[in-house]
């Protein structure tokens, strides 16, 4: 039985058409929906603090306003959205939620962002179907 569903959403094309899935899916099942975006883009080597700080709080920006217009989308459906932004590599963050969180089902868009991955198996859910222990429901 399915009673908590994670949507992965980095705000790709592929992450929109796996979040309308999941919303559906939710309303269906009456389950409880989750959604998590990684914040990966943060510099590693910050040449001064400020720089780190920019790149934090547009990389903030970018996913507060991506949460809020999904929690407006999962509402036209009655579906209450619950959302988490948390810094990191998506493969290792978005295992550890799903662990520690009990996720009985996770979505994920076949392909991010990038160009190169266009027509072939993104990276990042490669890595998760191969690695999250849960069922993974994979959005093309």
């Amino acid at each position: 039985m399915i009673e908590q569903i994670l949507i992965a959403n980095d705000g790709s094309d592929s992450a929109r058409k796996a979040f309308d899935y999941a919303v559906e899916l939710a309303a269906r099942l009456g389950a409880r929906l989750r959604m998590i975006c990684v914040e990966e883009e943060i510099p590693r080597h910050a040449e001064v603090i400020d720089e780190l700080r920019e790149e934090k709080d547009r990389a903030d920006s970018y996913f507060a306003q991506l949460a809020d217009r999904c929690r407006a989308r999962a509402a036209m459906h009655s579906v209450d959205l619950e959302t988490v932004i948390v810094p990191g590599h998506a493969v290792k963050v978005i295992g550890d939620f799903v662990r520690e969180n009990a996720i009985d089902l996770l979505v994920i868009g076949f392909t991010g962002h990038s160009r190169i991955y266009d027509h072939i198996w993104g990276g990042t859910a490669h890595n998760l179907t191969a690695t999250v222990r849960s069922n993974v429901l994979v959005v093309k």
